[in-house]
């Protein structure tokens, strides 16, 4: 049986268990310590309000950097596809010519036409989107220069 000087309000009969309290005396804060304190804390504040200002602006950055880099693959994904479709067309096109030569010599003079434009056509399709790449890469990179030189400016 239980002692009377024993609580069991515990699962399982286990006495509660309370922690002794001790007091501990007042303590006055030197006055360089809570200085010192203070300004480490509006040190902390300021950190976190430049690390927030610079979060923010490379996060603007990556949102315009990935518009532009969307807009510009979106560009460059449809002059491929006109680009395709001219040249399919012009196989078609010698496909048919082919299909109403009369002759053999006409058949050679007619592919030979053919392979010599599309030659230069091939060339001016590789300029064209060369330069449209190179123009998305600019534009692209542009956001990323802007904000590395502010960045750097700062810093300054």
């Amino acid at each position: 049986m239980a002692d009377d000087n024993t609580t069991f309000s515990q699962p399982f009969g286990m006495p509660k268990f309370e922690f002794p309290k001790f007091e501990m005396p007042p303590m006055e804060v030197p006055t360089a310590f809570r200085d010192l304190a203070e300004k480490s804390i509006a040190q902390a504040r300021s950190n976190y309000e430049h690390l927030k200002t610079s979060a923010e602006e490379a996060t603007s950055m990556l949102e315009t950097t990935y518009a532009t880099a969307s807009k510009g693959m979106s560009e460059y994904g449809l002059k491929v596809i006109e680009t395709a479709r001219a040249n399919a067309n012009a196989m078609f096109d010698l496909a048919a010519a082919l299909l109403g030569a009369k002759s053999m010599s006409e058949m050679v003079e007619l592919s030979t036409s053919h392979a010599r434009k599309q030659f230069d056509t091939f060339s001016e399709q590789s300029k064209e989107l060369t330069s449209l790449a190179q123009k998305v890469a600019a534009t692209t990179a542009e956001p990323i220069k802007d904000s590395v030189s502010r960045a750097f400016s700062k810093a300054a």
